[in-house]
């Protein structure tokens, strides 16, 4: 059973991840400021091509994490592209707050995961 908990996380989640798509959107160059040049170097696309990108996948996260489909994989999604976000524009006033984020997309991901992959939690079988 999911809880009251798990639902807002994700709905607010959801909406974080829908309005910076739509936000970078508008401004593909400006969020491409975003990037360290050395990780700007490593585009093999021109940077508004590249934010285009990151604002459909967001735009998808939100939407997947949203409507509760498939919002383990959403999650995973999220946790791996805040974890590049950080990595690629460092640490600082702006996206320290992706570190929670980055919290809320773990917490998800564990939460949505489907049992069937929870090897952790398997029970042992008694031997009879």
């Amino acid at each position: 059973m999911k809880t009251s908990s798990y639902h807002i996380l994700r709905v607010g989640l959801a909406i974080t991840f829908l309005w910076i798509g739509v936000l970078i959107f508008k401004q593909p160059e400006a969020w491409g400021g975003f990037l360290q040049p050395w990780a700007a170097d490593l585009l093999p696309i021109p940077i508004r091509e590249a934010m285009i990108g990151t604002a459909i996948l967001d735009i998808l996260v939100g939407f997947f994490l949203l409507i509760d489909v498939f919002a383990w994989v959403a999650a995973l999604v999220a946790l791996g592209h805040l974890l590049i976000v950080l990595t690629v524009s460092g640490i600082n006033a702006i996206t320290v707050r992706d570190i929670g984020l980055l919290a809320g997309a773990v917490s998800l991901a564990y939460t949505a995961l489907p049992n069937q992959f929870r090897f952790w939690e398997r029970k042992k079988m008694k031997p009879s």
